[in-house]
């Protein structure tokens, strides 16, 4: 069976694999505190629909309680290990929707009918920031079916990254972000690339770039909000040719390229 990506923009995806419908990092919003969305429409009631929704990290752009509750009564929802404690807005979206929240740390798993999730380690600052010094972790996510496909939240590269993902033949890997620099624990289009070149799956897809900007800021540096696909695309042919990316539109879906 085929493993279907559609990217709603920003870090959101919908990964198909096996009937099962799991959904990344849900942002279903025209306008996040200083943001806007500059791109892609938003995305329409049917990308809330989800069997599961993991949640790589706190940050506002990643843990968004007003498009979780767009999602449906009961859904299964992932977290981070200490998320519930952190942000109340969290424990009220998940008592009115009555979703069913499940917190992990690396290394644990949750399946979901034929599909296995396994929330992995991230090199990224996961507290919820400007609130408080809880420590809680930042995730990626391998949705194991009929592929492996590893969404890997926010990170930085890190050594033992291949270790920690294992095998995978799709990845939707970040290669920009919302703003004109990119700070630490992030990967721009150059380490997105070495990172496709140490997981080497089949395919890549670029996520987290092109889709929000700060308002006021549309004649700074303006190539880092419109060319990170571009250059993801370049970096990988040189770095990981072997990888085959498949860079979407928002609301676009591939079903991408699982063996060679």
């Amino acid at each position: 069976m085929a493993v279907e990506v559609t990217w709603w923009g920003h870090a959101t995806v919908t990964v198909e694999d096996s009937g099962v419908r799991v959904l990344t990092d849900p942002l279903f919003v025209r306008r996040l505190a200083h943001l806007r969305r500059r791109r892609g429409a938003l995305p329409p009631p049917e990308a809330a629909r989800a069997d599961l929704v993991v949640v790589s990290h706190l940050h506002a752009d990643h843990l968004h309680p007003a498009s979780l509750a767009r999602l449906s009564p009961g859904t299964r929802l992932l977290v981070p290990r200490g998320a519930m404690a952190a942000v109340a807005g969290l424990r009220r979206v998940a008592a009115e929707r009555r979703l069913r929240v499940t917190e992990v740390l690396p290394g644990e798993e949750v399946a979901v009918g034929p599909v296995t999730v396994r929330a992995v380690h991230a090199a990224h600052d996961g507290r919820r920031l400007p609130y408080g010094p809880q420590r809680v972790p930042a995730l990626g996510y391998v949705v194991q079916g009929a592929a492996r496909t590893y969404f890997a939240g926010d990170t930085g590269l890190f050594d033992e990254m291949a270790d920690e993902v294992g095998a995978c033949e799709v990845a939707l890997l970040p290669v920009g972000g919302w703003g004109p620099f990119l700070g630490h624990g992030h990967l721009n289009a150059r380490r997105a690339a070495e990172a496709a070149a140490r997981l080497a799956p089949c395919s890549a897809v670029p996520v987290h770039y092109g889709t929000y900007w700060p308002i006021g800021m549309d004649a700074v540096r303006p190539h880092e909000f419109h060319s990170p696909g571009q250059e993801f695309e370049r970096q990988s042919a040189l770095v990981a040719p072997e990888v085959r990316v498949h860079r979407l539109g928002q609301g676009e879906c591939v079903r991408p390229v699982v063996a060679r």
